[in-house]
């Protein structure tokens, strides 16, 4: 029998009869001559063949709707009663690959599935959680095995951690790792017998009779344990080293130049140091050092500071902070300007990066006054240079013993190198493309005269329709697809605004190298990675990185602080492109591709890459996602991260679970073994 015309893959109503059939009551065959059409008896039927077209696909629309509705009910109930993560709208593709890996088999992106190599392990690495079965008879039969006594909570063997399956397991598969079982037992689970060890008591399923299951709902026959599925984890053992350090509160030397709750801090440090961390980074504030006076500096608090560092063995990475804190994300104290810089922007605001609308943003002075003398009769980069060699005088020692490992120049906002485009205290919240800021008349005189030397005087203004701080690119004449960003005005408006921060940082380290000879230098770059899936990437190019579709925005970058032999520092290493599309699918945001693109920009122009997370990172696949950034698998050069900064210790980090993960974080970036690890 063979189907054609309009056929489904269900094998109802067939319509066509071979002509081999042995006279068939209907007398059905096929036309050669038209094979869409069907002629019972050798007579035409177009009329009666279309009518039953029409009818097959109302039926096939109504199977399709069945189907959905289906689908539907299948997600409620996964999410409902297995706790799974899956999306509003989930298609069926993403039904069959949760369903695989809670069956214990990898199902990579592309769809590609294979049945785990370890699976084994992952069963046995899994904590004990329950898995209860309502049954006529007694519901579950206690099984005791022997465990270890009890162990600090240190680690667990770094193997794949996939959910218990959720039917009837075999024996061996509810062995538990001693520690695990250790780590994960409460007090009611401890039996104690007579060789003082524990007895772990794991619930056995028994088998429900099916009479008697038919009474029972479907959520009370079978309670899901509260995981989600987790993909094999890498192997770190034997990997390079790569040191990790710790950011210090933003606060920790506050303005009078006292290190704040200086006990409790030095019991934190006592914690870091036993877990392995390499050192600590300390923002030095520019409004604190020099806040009253022009080339007065007090670094009282932070000798005494760097005295406590050095006494526990820590190293030092250092950041020259010349902005402001407070107003951004993650700011919880405010440190402002010096005060004397403050009053110099009361009487001159423009040297305070400006957007088309007028308003100041006082985070950071404009790089158009970096070679103005506006400072009481000092450029921006002789005020930063000064402050630089007076930190190098006064901690001498420190940089001849190695205790600093590491000085951090600060660029711009957040002490990163870009504009202030995103602004909080502007009214700009995620995922806005942020505003061009060059309306100061410094930056103004600037692009004047780069239009005038171009021969179009006509081009010295900022773009008229780039939206505001909150816009989509798609909703604005510049950054849509095929905007104005691409014509002729807008490629000369790009290259100046991203080559006055390429410019700025060459004035900068160039001071820099000369007050730091000898001693690493390090840059940070900010992760804009929202709008990357666009053309234009919106937000990248308010924040200076000239980075559209059809060009590498950080080659120039690289070229700069390879100049000067200076590391390129690099945020949101931690974050993850789908769960970004999960929380802001409007975003088009793309963190995985962005991160990849700078670490090869850097590498590429050979300079050495450090990394830090862009917010509180605790969980395990945050960390394993920092991991796999710092050791790229199956580089051919071997490449890794010069070194990673933990953003940023509080009492949150030392909470048990989470400072457990930590710790086990820390020795995979150190490339220890399995057992190291416990």
């Amino acid at each position: 029998m063979q189907q054609a015309g309009l056929a489904d893959d269900d094998d109802e109503e067939i319509w066509v009869k071979e002509e081999d059939d042995e006279e068939e009551e209907d007398g059905y065959y096929m036309d050669p001559r038209s094979p869409a059409v069907w002629t019972p008896g050798g007579r035409a039927g177009g009329t009666s063949n279309r009518r039953r077209a029409r009818e097959e696909k109302e039926r096939t629309k109504m199977r399709e709707r069945q189907r959905r509705a289906i689908t539907g009910r299948i997600l409620a109930g996964l999410r409902q009663h297995g706790n799974y993560r899956l999306r509003a709208r989930a298609d069926i593709n993403e039904v069959i690959a949760a369903l695989a890996r809670e069956a214990g088999w990898v199902v990579l992106p592309d769809g590609t599935t294979f049945p785990s190599s370890s699976s084994f392990a992952a069963v046995a690495a899994q904590p004990p959680r329950p898995v209860m079965v309502a049954a006529a008879s007694p519901s579950a039969t206690p099984l005791a095995l022997p465990a270890s006594s009890a162990l600090p909570l240190r680690g667990i063997a770094p193997v794949a951690a996939r959910p218990i399956s959720h039917r009837p397991a075999p024996a061996f598969a509810l062995l538990l790792p001693p520690r695990a079982a250790a780590a994960s037992r409460s007090p009611a689970d401890d039996v104690p017998d007579g060789n003082s060890s524990h007895l772990l008591a794991v619930p056995v399923p028994v088998p429900m009779d099916p009479a008697a299951a038919e009474d029972v709902p479907v959520a009370k026959q079978l309670q899901v344990p509260d995981v989600s599925p987790r993909p094999p984890e890498r192997d770190f053992a034997g990997t390079p080293y790569v040191p990790v350090y710790v950011m210090l509160p933003l606060g920790v030397v506050n303005g009078n130049g006292e290190v704040v709750d200086a006990d409790e801090l030095v019991g934190q440090l006592r914690v870091l140091k036993a877990s392995g961390v390499d050192g600590v980074m300390v923002d030095c504030w520019w409004g604190n050092v020099e806040a009253h006076k022009p080339q007065e500096y007090n670094w009282t608090g932070y000798r005494r500071l760097f005295q406590m560092i050095r006494e526990l063995k820590l190293k030092l990475q250092v950041v020259m902070s010349f902005h402001e804190c407070g107003g951004n994300v993650g700011d919880d104290i405010s440190i402002p300007l010096p005060h004397w810089v403050i009053e110099i922007g009361r009487s001159n605001p423009d040297i305070y990066f400006t957007d088309r609308a007028g308003r100041r943003n006082t985070e950071c002075l404009s790089w158009g006054v970096d070679k103005e003398r506006v400072l009481q009769g000092r450029t921006a980069v002789e005020v930063y240079f000064d402050f630089m060699r007076s930190f190098r005088v006064e901690f001498d020692e420190y940089f001849e013993d190695g205790i600093i490992s590491e000085i951090e120049i600060g660029l711009g906002a957040c002490g990163e190198l870009r504009y202030p485009s995103y602004p909080a205290k502007h009214g700009w919240k995620y995922p806005g493309i942020g505003e061009f800021q060059c309306y100061d008349r410094y930056l103004q005189k600037s692009l004047r005269k780069a239009a005038e030397a171009r021969g179009h005087t006509i081009w010295a203004r900022g773009p008229d329709n780039a939206g505001h701080y909150n816009s989509e690119p798609n909703l604005t004449g510049f950054f849509c697809d095929g905007g104005d960003y691409d014509s002729y005005y807008g490629r000369f408006f790009l290259s100046w605004y991203s080559q006055a921060l390429v410019d700025h940082a060459d004035r900068v380290l160039m001071l820099a190298r000369l007050a730091f000879e000898g001693t690493n230098i390090a840059v940070k770059v900010s992760g804009v990675h929202w709008w990357y899936k666009t053309a234009s990437h919106a937000a990248e190019l308010t924040a200076g990185f000239y980075n559209p579709c059809n060009r590498d925005g950080y080659a120039p970058i690289a070229a700069v602080l390879k100049k000067y032999d200076a590391a390129l520092n690099f945020t949101c290493v931690e974050l993850r492109t789908m769960d970004q599309h999960e929380v802001y699918p409007e975003a088009f945001a793309d963190p995985e591709g962005l991160v990849w693109q700078v670490l090869n920009a850097a590498w590429d122009a050979g300079i050495q890459v450090a990394s830090e997370n862009a917010l509180p990172c605790y969980d395990r696949d945050g960390f394993n996602k920092i991991l796999e950034n710092a050791k790229p698998l199956n580089d051919p050069d071997g490449r890794h991260l010069l070194g990673f900064t933990y953003l940023r210790l509080g009492k949150d980090l030392f909470e048990r679970p989470n400072f457990f993960e930590f710790e086990r974080f820390i020795k995979r970036m150190h490339g220890k073994m399995y057992w190291q690890l416990e």
